[in-house]
């Protein structure tokens, strides 16, 4: 027993000594009072220093001399402050000026480095729909090629990804991607969020990430809105095309409420756009948005958040080369402009955030979403109804039903940092009268092709540790998946049973920082995405969950003060790829596929208001199975490039000259059919003034001719004798200027 009270008094002294030799402080906004996780706190006599934890919160050693503390956060005023005698500080960060002298490589820097080059592009580049957020990934394309409300496609890291069947995109921790989707596995459409509220992204790319489980294959995308608003504003938009946007959003507490820790605010959004189609678009979008942050006590918080859309378009769907150089159509015109949707969408979520102590967070979420889909569609026009076409409809009910919970602790072990993350969720999708029928003018089905309820339950739980010690930090996690899949054929009175499936996904990142400019890293993991339930259940379990695995070998560099660089050599194998043909409602397992490529991101500030950025992305994706010359991967990016200059005065003027370059590719198999590049331009120009903002936006600056999406189709024209295969394409928006006055209060 005195063994163990002299053990205990041991430790007490240990620890009263330990603390009256550090300072610990908070970093939090001040106007919010958030806290910023990842801002770098050092003495001004060193370059070395630590970074924020998730609730603000720092540790220093306190210094030999008389040395100052910096606290820097990119977005943010550097701060420069005393050290006390006082062991425990607050520090309120007011934003200011992009300053990239402020970006620090630590041993945290390659969980972080994403993160902070997504922030430098938010600060910097015009955000105009949620289509631009997703823009900011480097190497990530989008393309629209159906009415402006279609989910758009996605490329990424030699991915022809369709709507999102190989990346994991959450806003607010909710989930975009909706699986065994009516229109193709994985279909993430992100226009229920409105851009002006995006606060933060986070990405990574491969399968390397525990916390993000199905679909994330060729990476992740998390995003989340703002806690609060730093004013309220009004904004009315106004271009070519009958293009028209409004937006408000409104501060609903006072000053002194936020003070306290509680914010609040209501934003809405609505579009119309014609287009520019010889037939018109008619799409317009309803956005409604509220969110709640509010202390329950002293150390919890609860975030309440609510959303809705709503949003209908016609379109021309995808028009054949022969039927434009043939002068029978215009670039912009139609051969079926019967085509068109309506979908909505609204969440509830409701997180509470438990603040065990200042190295320990508990997150639980709970969420509901509630979501229709009608798409019409014709893709090979009268191949095979010479009378009627090929009109199909695509629709669907979902609810989605899920759950959450993270735990994140730091700890010390002797001379060894820890960070742990525990979690565990589950997430339940129960769709109504799964459709896929022939159609004509939208109005009469002439034939049921398939019509089922579905039901997949997704349960997880994964556990991720980091050690870190002195220049090396190892992370290694594993993730479990279970899911459930169960579909009624509403056709065929014989049901198949349910099918079911386990996965485990472990992960192993190494990463060696040689000091403050330049940092080595190995990412190595497996993942996974599943297959549609209904054909799951059709192939009696067959090829389910088939796996990814992949490695990434990089390096971040800042060898100047104003040059920030990323460059990752990565390979890609997957054991089976998805083709979606969504006209006959059927998934064709497209065999095993290797990718191997190369990244290149680089950041640059020439001065106080003007910056740059390139990066630069090449893939080889191949078919591990068929021979060579016949191996190429369809519409699989092989070289992409997107960058541009930035500014910000001081006398209000700012904005952005960006490009973005999709080289050319294979659009079938033995890479007869080529999917043309393209290079489009943009411009933006702003003054912004404390209570208002002017500016005007142009799309394609050099209105170039240019295909926004490609398939090698088979199709027939009405009356053609014979079907032909051969490039179909959605025409790329021409010169497009739009003017914005917002006024903020």
């Amino acid at each position: 027993m005195k063994q163990f009270f002299l053990a205990a008094l041991i430790c007490c002294i240990t620890s009263v000594a330990w603390s009256q030799n550090t300072i610990q402080g908070r970093v939090i906004d001040k106007t919010s009072k958030e806290p910023l996780e990842l801002a770098y706190v050092r003495y001004s006599n060193t370059t070395s220093g630590v970074i924020t934890n998730k609730q603000g919160y720092f540790s220093l050693e306190k210094p030999a001399g008389n040395a100052s503390i910096i606290i820097s956060f990119i977005g943010f005023t550097t701060q420069e402050i005393k050290a006390t005698s006082h062991n425990a500080i607050t520090v309120e960060m007011e934003k200011g000026p992009v300053n990239l002298q402020e970006v620090v490589i630590t041993p945290q820097s390659a969980a972080a480095s994403f993160h902070t080059i997504s922030k430098i592009d938010l600060n910097l580049q015009p955000v105009r729909s949620a289509q631009d957020i997703l823009r900011t990934v480097p190497g990530l394309f989008i393309g629209q090629h159906q009415g402006g409300g279609k989910a758009e496609q996605i490329f990424l890291r030699g991915f022809d990804i369709d709507h999102g069947t190989d990346i994991n995109v959450t806003v607010d921790g909710l989930p975009v991607n909706m699986v065994s989707h009516a229109h193709g596995q994985g279909y993430a459409d992100l226009h229920f969020l409105i851009p002006e509220l995006t606060g933060n992204v986070d990405y990574g790319k491969g399968p390397y990430y525990t916390q993000f489980g199905n679909l994330g294959t060729a990476g992740y995308v998390s995003m989340n809105t703002v806690n609060s608003l730093d004013k309220s504003t009004v904004k009315l938009e106004g271009g070519q095309f009958n293009t028209l946007r409004g937006l408000a959003m409104v501060d609903l507490l006072s000053d002194r409420q936020k003070q306290k820790g509680t914010n609040a605010y209501i934003a809405s959004e609505f579009l119309y756009s014609d287009g520019p189609f010889e037939s018109p678009q008619h799409f317009n979008r309803f956005n409604l948005f509220g969110k709640l942050n509010t202390n329950i006590g002293k150390n919890n918080k609860l975030t309440l958040t609510g959303s809705t859309l709503s949003s209908d378009w016609d379109a021309s769907g995808q028009i054949p080369e022969r039927a434009v150089k043939s002068g029978m159509i215009g670039r912009f015109g139609y051969i079926d402009n019967t085509e068109g949707g309506y979908t909505s969408r609204s969440n509830a979520s409701a997180k509470l955030t438990s603040y065990l102590s200042t190295t320990t967070t508990w997150e639980n979420q709970a969420y509901f979403t509630d979501y229709h889909f009608n798409l019409h569609s014709n893709f090979t026009l009268f191949l095979n109804d010479p009378v009627n076409g090929d009109q199909i409809r695509q629709r669907e009910a979902r609810n989605i039903y899920g759950y959450q919970s993270k735990l994140s602790n730091e700890r010390k072990l002797g001379a060894w940092d820890l960070q742990s993350i525990y979690g565990a969720g589950f997430r339940l999708d129960q769709t109504r009268n799964t459709e896929l029928s022939h159609t004509i003018n939208r109005n009469t089905v002439l034939e049921y092709k398939q019509l089922g309820d579905i039901r997949e339950t997704n349960g997880f739980a994964y556990a991720d540790e980091s050690i870190e010690k002195n220049r090396w930090r190892f992370n290694l996690g594993t993730r479990l998946d279970y899911f459930n899949f169960h579909y009624h054929d509403k056709l065929s009175p014989w049901q198949s049973p349910d099918q079911q499936k386990v996965i485990v996904s472990p992960k192993l990142n190494i990463q060696y920082t040689l000091n403050t400019k330049s940092q080595l890293y190995l990412k190595t993991g497996k993942g996974f995405h599943s297959n549609d339930a209904r054909v799951v259940v059709f192939n009696r379990g067959y090829d389910i969950l088939p796996a990814a695995y992949g490695a990434d070998l990089g390096v971040l560099l800042k060898p100047t003060r104003n040059l920030l660089v990323n460059v990752a050599a990565w390979y890609l194998y997957l054991q089976q790829e998805f083709v979606y043909v969504g006209d006959e409602g059927v998934v064709e397992p497209s065999g095993k596929t290797r990718r191997i490529g190369i990244d290149v991101s680089a950041r640059y500030q020439f001065n106080t208001w003007l910056f740059a950025d390139v990066n630069v992305n090449q893939a080889k994706p191949r078919s591990a199975e068929a021979a060579k010359g016949e191996n190429y991967i369809p519409l699989a990016p092989t070289l992409t490039s997107t960058g541009g200059l930035s500014w910000q005065l001081k006398s209000g003027w700012n904005g952005s000259l960006r490009y973005r370059h999709m080289h050319d590719r294979a659009a079938n198999e033995d890479n007869s059919v080529i999917a043309k590049g393209y290079t489009v331009t943009d411009l933006a120009i702003n003054y912004t003034k404390k209570k208002y903002e002017l500016g005007i936006a142009i799309e394609n600056l050099f209105n170039v001719k240019w295909n926004e999406t490609q398939f090698d189709t088979e199709s027939r024209l009405k009356n053609e004798p014979a079907p032909v295969t051969e490039i179909h394409f959605t025409p790329g928006t021409p010169f497009f200027t739009r003017m914005k006055l917002a006024v903020y209060f």
